[in-house]
């Protein structure tokens, strides 16, 4: 084994140019993520001096087995942690050979808004907060959870210390170096409140490159887990009953609300949101009704509501912002399992593009 560890760890620009670079795309399930490495002859720092390459889309649910082929077009690197050296990951989206988005492609709708005059001018920060679940591989029960049993009810958990109400902080730590490492903008990590169950936040990032790191964030997170034996869950609610459920609240701010006078501009774009609350609980994640209950630091899923510093509203908007007249809000209903191309881009295009009849 020793053996191994040091192939693994070879560094291989001590040997060639050569570079590894794990092209990295979202299969048809819209949350599976899926990878292959191609060999390239030196190292590249933009996406656009990196090939296009093409993948078996019959073998993802993205295509039929007799056209197959599905094209995977470079859109942002990042540095490969599980590699090093010169070596990189490739977030990727994908289209068909004659250029056409496929149906799972959601980056490619996000860069049209994110690109849109309107809203470059307003320059959107994003900060996510990723909250996910640590499995024991054999029976898909919460780590640190005893088997075909529950711990202690929720209270000493959430940001806790100690053998009895923390697990799985090798890991976490691992990922927060690692993404740190791969140029991520990954700004904190913290144990939630149901035991086995963490978050980390990506952001402060303007426009589709926070959906971008996030993605990355959870490939390195998937990897991780891969080598501890341990899986990774993003559902919503994985335990039912009186425990915490898992989201990835969105804090979003635009130019107008940073500057001064930002808080009447805050409060027009929670209007807007509130009137589109179904579209926009419609596309905030699978299973994310067992999640918005109304308990468990929750708004109801049928009733849109906001205030100031209250974690039971859709919208929270924290004090500082209201005191200062100025600053960023949080959308609470984005579940764990979201796509973030999705939910950052239509905050962006509610609150900036669309105009109430």
């Amino acid at each position: 084994m020793s053996l191994l560890a040091d192939l693994i760890n070879l560094n291989l620009s001590d040997f060639t140019e050569k570079i590894i670079a794990e092209y990295i795309w979202i299969g048809g399930t819209g949350m599976d993520l899926r990878s292959k490495a191609k060999t390239l002859p030196g190292p590249v720092t933009d996406p656009s001096q990196l090939p296009k390459w093409n993948y078996d889309g019959s073998s993802t649910d993205q295509a039929i087995g007799e056209d197959s082929e599905v094209i995977l077009c470079p859109q942002a690197i990042y540095k490969d942690p599980f590699r090093k050296g010169q070596n990189i990951l490739v977030m990727c989206d994908c289209y068909t050979p004659t250029g056409e988005p496929i149906p799972s492609n959601k980056r490619y709708n996000a860069a049209k808004i994110f690109s849109h005059p309107d809203v470059v001018a307003e320059e959107p920060w994003y900060g996510i907060e990723q909250e996910y679940t640590l499995l024991q591989n054999d029976i898909r029960w919460p780590l640190g959870w005893p088997v075909g049993g529950f711990p202690g009810p929720q209270g000493p958990y959430y940001c806790s210390v100690g053998a009895d109400k923390s697990f799985g902080r090798d890991i976490v730590d691992s990922h927060y170096k690692a993404c740190l490492y791969a140029g991520i903008n990954i700004s904190g990590i913290n144990g939630e409140v149901m035991p086995g169950q963490w978050e980390f936040q990506v952001g402060p990032a303007v426009g589709i490159t926070v959906a971008d790191q996030l993605w990355i964030a959870r490939y390195i997170l998937e990897r991780i887990t891969e080598i501890a034996g341990v899986v990774l869950s993003l559902d919503p609610k994985p335990i039912q009953g009186d425990w915490n459920g898992a989201g990835a609240h969105t804090n979003y701010s635009t130019k107008s609300m940073r500057g001064n006078g930002g808080y009447e501009i805050i409060k027009r774009a929670i209007e807007k949101l509130s009137l589109r609350h179904k579209e926009h609980i419609s596309c905030y994640g699978e299973g994310n009704e067992s999640r918005l209950s109304g308990r468990h630091e929750t708004a109801d899923i049928n009733n849109f509501s906001w205030g100031v510093a209250d974690r039971g509203v859709s919208i929270r908007v924290g004090r500082e912002t209201k005191k200062d007249g100025k600053g960023y809000f949080e959308d609470r209903r984005p579940a764990s399992n979201m796509d973030p191309y999705i939910v950052t881009s239509m905050i962006a295009e509610t609150t900036l593009l669309w105009k109430p009849s």
